[in-house]
């Protein structure tokens, strides 16, 4: 979803409002994929809130509000790889239940079934691959904006991301 510019530099000149106004537009998508990347909906509801909390202390130091966007999920994607250094500190493991949870009333026995293949071949990722499916196939990111989002060069980006996908289409049996 688009943020309106305007709001971004009300938000910046220390307008709660506005800052609010764009929470409420953004807050979705990266839940979303702090989900996606965690595996586990406490966590990504954490990191989200934290997230936040970091972009309205430091809104004033953003330089260009059509950056708005990819700074939060910048912020958020070194949120999301310091609470995966926990896990694997501490567990070590995802709760694959977590993403089952999300699972819809309206859906069929087969989509959730197919939506529970998905999440697991996405849990046997590692981070920064699902990273990057994410951003692109939930998202809409180009390989180019994921580089300076993730900060690595775009060949390396657009590499993974061909790989990713093949694995993936491995793991799902060529769907």
């Amino acid at each position: 979803m688009q943020i309106d510019l305007a709001l971004v530099e009300k938000a910046r000149g220390g307008d709660e409002t506005s800052f609010a106004m764009i929470y409420d537009i953004i807050q979705q998508e990266l839940y979303k994929y702090a989900l996606y990347t965690l595996g586990n909906s406490h966590d990504a509801e954490d990191v989200v809130a934290e997230t936040f909390f970091e972009a309205y202390k430091g809104i004033k130091r953003l330089k260009e509000p059509a950056a708005f966007k990819s700074w939060m999920f910048k912020i958020l994607s070194i949120r999301c790889k310091k609470k995966i250094a926990e896990y694997v500190k501490f567990r070590g493991n995802y709760d694959i239940d977590d993403f089952v949870a999300l699972a819809d009333d309206s859906l069929t026995a087969e989509e959730l079934t197919e939506r529970t293949e998905i999440t697991r071949a996405l849990s046997c990722l590692n981070t920064e691959e699902r990273m990057i499916v994410v951003l692109t196939s939930m998202h809409g990111y180009t390989t180019l904006e994921i580089s300076k989002i993730l900060g690595k060069p775009h060949g390396t980006i657009s590499s993974k991301l061909c790989r990713t996908y093949a694995k993936l289409r491995k793991m799902l049996g060529e769907r």
